[in-house]
């Protein structure tokens, strides 16, 4: 009798467990399945009950007749659950996936079914699709980190703040102009609503004066907290040692960036994105172009937007600036020789593309100090 040995394709591959989970405000639906073809095993649980998922992966075990330290590929939407959950099951050893649900799959008939249960089996099937090489299935996000996720409560919380006092700003004025009255926006604004007459030079009428004070009051306070988070940020860069907030000084010795473009394009984009290549940041930004072809038919369909969105109106906002502060660089030159002649809609598509490449350039510029060909820096 010769002895037989096992080459390395011999060697039994493991077994996994796939589960997906469908995520709601009161119930979770979780489905378990082995391989395609199978019909999966379907349960519901409370939200947000750990105990409860930790103990339906081990019935699902039992189940399949899978050991219990047999590995377990799991996913869920994006949503608003954020990424506690994918933290939670990779604690307990879980290969969990978040998906962009923009990026599933659907049936495009008019009417189609749509439940917790047929999204759970739907994203059972995906996640095996995925896993078995198919990886343009859907897409994956990338998940941050505790600390570069809490980098960005700052400026989305400056964002939020600076639209809610644009938002009693334009109420205040649009108020008094339905009586006929315009008053700006200056320091002795509250003396001079005390005064304001209507058309026939009676006073405002009390409730609506009574109104006007409180929306200006809350307008204040909204100032108040903008000014106390604009000085934390600026305290931040010029004292922290945090790699992020130095990007954000290397940034802001550029013509033309700011602290709000800084911040964000280092926080939401470049201090823990990880990219490859240009084509990965277009993409992230949704500045690619989407072209559509079928046949002798073929149109351009703008830009997907499919990204980041602050990064990508940020982007748009500063290649304006970029052309007016920097003048000398390629890229601006390349936006004159090409659409500065154009009409308006050609000049917006020019700076589109502009905003997509000094993203790049940008990039480039942190990660290996290369400075933007023909760009200047502020003077020290």
């Amino acid at each position: 009798m010769t002895e037989t040995t096992l080459t390395p394709n011999d060697t039994p591959k493991p077994q996994y467990l796939y589960m997906s989970m469908e995520l709601g405000e009161e119930k979770w639906k979780l489905g378990f399945t082995l391989g395609l073809g199978q019909k999966p095993r379907l349960r519901e649980v409370d939200a947000r009950d750990r105990s409860a998922v930790k103990e339906e992966i081990r019935l699902a075990k039992e189940r399949f007749d899978l050991p219990l330290n047999a590995p377990v590929r799991s996913c869920y939407e994006a949503g608003r659950d954020g990424f506690w959950i994918h933290r939670f099951l990779l604690s307990l050893g879980v290969i969990n996936l978040v998906v962009d649900s923009a990026s599933i799959e659907i049936n495009r008939r008019k009417r189609r079914a749509k439940t917790d249960k047929l999204d759970a089996r739907k994203l059972l099937t995906m996640l095996q699709r995925y896993f078995l090489g198919e990886t343009k299935v859907w897409s994956v996000v990338h998940v941050p980190s505790v600390e570069e996720e809490d980098h960005r409560q700052l400026h989305r919380e400056l964002m939020a703040l600076r639209a809610e006092q644009t938002h009693y700003t334009n109420q205040i004025k649009g108020l008094l102009a339905s009586q006929g009255v315009v008053l700006p926006f200056r320091k002795d604004f509250p003396d001079r609503l005390e005064n304001a007459q209507l058309w026939d030079g009676s006073p405002l009428p009390a409730g609506l004066q009574a109104r006007l004070v409180r929306d200006l009051e809350r307008r204040d306070l909204v100032h108040q907290q903008i000014h106390r988070l604009e000085a934390e940020r600026e305290e931040l860069v010029r004292t922290s040692t945090d790699p992020a907030v130095k990007a954000v000084r290397q940034l802001l010795q550029l013509q033309g960036i700011g602290m709000n473009s800084a911040w964000v394009f280092v926080m939401e984009f470049f201090s823990w994105r990880g990219f490859h290549n240009r084509r990965e940041i277009g993409s992230l930004a949704g500045l690619t172009p989407t072209p559509y072809q079928s046949g002798e038919s073929y149109r351009e369909q703008g830009i997907s937007k499919a990204g980041n969105r602050r990064v990508r109106v940020m982007a748009v906002e500063i290649a304006w600036i970029w052309l007016r502060y920097q003048p000398k660089s390629r890229l601006s030159q390349w936006y004159q020789e090409r659409f500065a002649e154009g009409g308006r809609r050609v000049r917006r598509i020019g700076i589109t593309a502009l905003a997509r490449h000094l993203l790049v350039d940008l990039w480039k510029y942190l990660e290996r100090g290369e400075i933007p060909a023909g760009a200047s820096l502020k003077p020290v």
